[in-house]
Formats: structure tokens, sequence, C-alpha cells
């Protein structure tokens, strides 16, 4: 069936303009001023609504098993609350498999995972647990034929990589064409923290915060831009930043013009350290930890000034059931990981283009564009542009909505954002064109997601980086 989005206001990265928008097979295949609506099979009416790429939620982790728990939001659960939220694409990143094992060991296990799950398209990071020569070798089949064009590593938990592993793994990433992605906090510090507290019968949540302060996420940034500099420059993502110091480190590099981007998350953005403190508390256990209010304020300059480049969601669920059972007397035992991926385009429109902060183009390219840029996704996802898909979302400005669990969709028994109201809110989702989400009501199905073998890296997003 031929679609016909008429008579909203059309928002890409660049620009805001009335117009109309013309779908057939998936594909958005005309952008004009006006369309005739005798050209389409069905037209849906977006009058006094922006129509906006769909989101793009590239740090996700479903069905992530910490080999303590298994999150409980699958590949359906999960991209069925992203879908509900406005997000048309995820990119997962894989959790480490058994000691030893090679990359496509992981890739095989969450390919079956979502094979017939997804509601919406998905691809997957890679993960590197150990690097070897059978590992480097192999990051070249994993690039260009199965389309894993980005790759994590960890300078703290299990599988850490020390500083001449990833000399190695970032010379290796940049030849094959792919982009190294970092979970940076400094492992000594953390564990020399932990070991201190609990020694000290330091238990509660806030100490989880107090193990992991600012400097030891903001050392790992800058050693891991030093190591990518001495790997020729290897191009490197910054995951969910928290602190102000770490963003400076990642502003000096984009100065000299080292491809150096960086993602944070609306909990660094609206939550703080004082969730700790709420009888509540192992709710908001996660790594990094939620900061002061004042590292909110250094996050919120970045995001409207432009040095940070992508939004995303880190989304892991434990239920808070499972968080009471595990650690009640001891934070070293909760799983780390908050839900969220159902939220982050309603929150980042309530709390950035309604109030004033950012442009609704700047939420565009936070929430779209720039990962469909970064991860190989441009320009079939995150654009507007004819031929691409019809990934949609139909965000109402003057819709004021409160966010409460029972109306989300996915399995967590908790949200960390109860309560919060937010002033404009997504009314419908398209995934190449099928509406999944509309008025309040999910109508997509498992399996429409597609599997997306994600292109090599390129700078796509090199000059809006400095």
């Amino acid at each position: 069936m031929t679609t016909l989005i008429k008579g909203g206001t059309l928002v890409d990265d660049r620009r805001e303009c009335r117009g109309d928008l013309l779908i057939e097979h998936g594909k958005i295949i005309s952008v004009a001023a006006s369309i005739e609506p005798a050209l389409a099979g069905r037209v849906i009416d977006a009058s006094g609504l922006l129509v906006m790429p769909g989101g793009i939620d590239v740090h996700t982790h479903f069905n992530i098993d910490t080999g303590v728990a298994v999150s409980c939001d699958d590949f359906y659960s999960g991209t069925r609350a992203a879908a509900c939220g406005g997000t048309t694409t995820i990119v997962d990143h894989m959790g480490f498999g058994p000691p030893g094992c090679n990359l496509h060991h992981q890739l095989e296990k969450y390919q079956r995972d979502a094979h017939g799950q997804a509601v919406i398209d998905y691809g997957f990071h890679g993960v590197i647990q150990h690097v070897d020569d059978a590992i480097l070798d192999e990051l070249q089949a994993m690039v260009h034929d199965e389309g894993i064009s980005s790759f994590k590593f960890y300078l703290t938990y299990q599988y850490h990589l020390n500083d001449g592993e990833i000399l190695r793994l970032l010379a290796r990433l940049k030849e094959v064409g792919a982009l190294a992605t970092v979970h940076p906090e400094n492992d000594a510090v953390v564990t020399h923290n932990r070991r201190r507290f609990i020694a000290e019968n330091k238990r509660t949540p806030v100490w989880h915060a107090l193990s992991r302060p600012a400097a030891c996420e903001a050392e790992a940034i800058a050693r891991s831009i030093n190591l990518a500099h001495l790997a020729g420059d290897a191009p490197l993502y910054i995951v969910h930043l928290s602190n102000g110091l770490g963003m400076e480190y990642i502003k000096l590099a984009k100065a000299r013009r080292q491809p150096v981007w960086m993602e944070t998350c609306p909990q660094y953005l609206l939550l703080d350290i004082n969730h700790y403190y709420r009888e509540d508390g192992l709710k908001y256990i996660l790594s990094p930890p939620l900061r002061p209010r004042q590292e909110l304020d250094s996050l919120w300059t970045g995001i409207n000034d432009g040095s940070i480049d992508t939004l995303a969601t880190d989304h892991c669920t434990f239920p808070f059931s499972l968080r009471k059972a595990l650690a009640a007397d001891d934070f070293t035992r909760c799983p780390n990981g908050l839900p969220g991926v159902e939220n982050r385009m309603a929150l980042l429109f309530s709390e950035g283009v309604s109030r004033g902060r950012i442009t609704a183009s700047r939420f565009v390219e936070l929430t779209s564009t720039n990962p469909a840029k970064l991860f190989g996704l441009w320009p079939e996802k995150g654009s507007l542009l004819p031929g691409s898909d019809a990934d949609l979302v139909l965000f109402d400005p003057q819709r004021r909505q409160t966010i409460h669990h029972a109306d989300l969709h996915d399995r967590a028994d908790y949200s960390p954002w109860e309560g919060f109201v937010c002033q404009g809110w997504p009314v419908m989702t398209l995934s190449r064109g099928e509406v999944v989400w509309r008025d309040g009501i999910f109508c997509g199905k498992a399996g429409h997601g597609r599997f997306i073998r994600r292109k090599p890296f390129v700078s796509e997003l090199q000059g809006a980086s400095q």
C-alpha cells in the first residue's frame, strides 16, 4: 500500500519545514510541499505533528547474561518497548560468551535470540573478550561478511583488556574498517574501592557510586583516546559518558581532529547521585553510576553546544525484585543497568526541545542521524531523503504525558522515570512504512524486524565531530 503522511512539519538534522511524505514498499519515494492524496492508498493526517526519522538506539542490552542474572527483556519485549517510544532501529551490544570463544560464537547466539522476535530492525556490536592472532584475523570476516562494523571492549569487568591488547585491537579495527567502542572505567580503582568499602561494611547503594568516581571514568577515557592516537588515530566511540571531565578530554581530542565521538544517556542528564540514598536505591545501580548534579549540568552544555554526538540508553533490565533478592545487603552483588529504551525520545524532546535547550533538528541529529552515520546505517536510516527506509516517528509537541511503568512495554517491574512529566510525546511509529505504534496502542508484530548488515566504518560524521 502507498501511504501519504500529509500536513505535518518535516524535521531532519538540518531543517524544519511543512510538507508531505509519500511511502511505497517500505521506502520514502517523495517529499514535497504538497502531494495529492489521490496518489496514496492510505493517508495519515499529521496536522500539528512533527514528522521525524525514527529513533536509532545504538546501545541496548537485550537478553544479556551477566553470569549472575539474565536481563528480563528479550528481543521481542525490548524492541516492542523501543517501537512504542519512537525508536525504529536498535544496535545491541552482545554480551560475553564462554572463556576463549571466537567472535562468531556470540554473533550466532544473538542471531538465534533475535530471529523471528524483533519488532523493528536491528544490528549487533561485536564484543572483544580477549586479543590474540585468531581474533584479530577473524575481524575481517565479521566486518565484511557479517556486517558487524563496530566492536566493544572493556576497561573493567571480567574480560577487560590491557593496554598492549588495546593497541593491537585498535590498529586492526582501523585496518578492517570498524569503529571501536569502549566502556571506560579504571578497573584497578573500581576493584580497590569495592574491596575497601565492603571491608568497612559500607554496603548500601550509594557506595556503588562512590566506588566508581568520575575521575575513574575520566582517566579511562583519556587513556583510550591516547591509545587510539598511538594506534594511528583509530576511530573511537566513548559509550555512556557521565561526567564533565571526561567530556573535556574528548573535546580536546576533537579539537586536534582525532576521530573520537561520545554518547550519553538520559539517566546522566536527568538523574543524580541522590537517588542512591532512597529506600529503593538499588533500582538505580548501573555503571558508570549516577553523578552529582554539577555533572548533569556539564553534559547538558555538551548536548547544547554540539560536543556530544549521540543519545542512547544502555537499556539493560533487571527487576527490582531480583535486585533486592541478590543485593539487599551488598551493592556489589547487584546486577547493573536501567530500563529506558521506551522513554529516551520523549525525555530528550521534553527536556531539550520543549524547554528550549536544543532545536528539533538537533534532537534528530542526536537520536537518529548521527547514530546512523557513525554505525553504518546511513542513508537508509536516520533520514527523510527519498530512497531511505520509511522509519518514522510522529511527535505531538503539545501532548503532555506522565510516565508510569504500568503503561510501558518492557518486562521490568519498575521505571526509573516513574512520575516524570513529558511535554511532547510520540503518537505514531512506522517501521519500513508499517505502523507499529499508534495512539497508545502497539500494533507491531514479532519477526517484522530485520537484521541489518551494517556497512564498514567511514567518517560520515567527521566534520560534525569537530
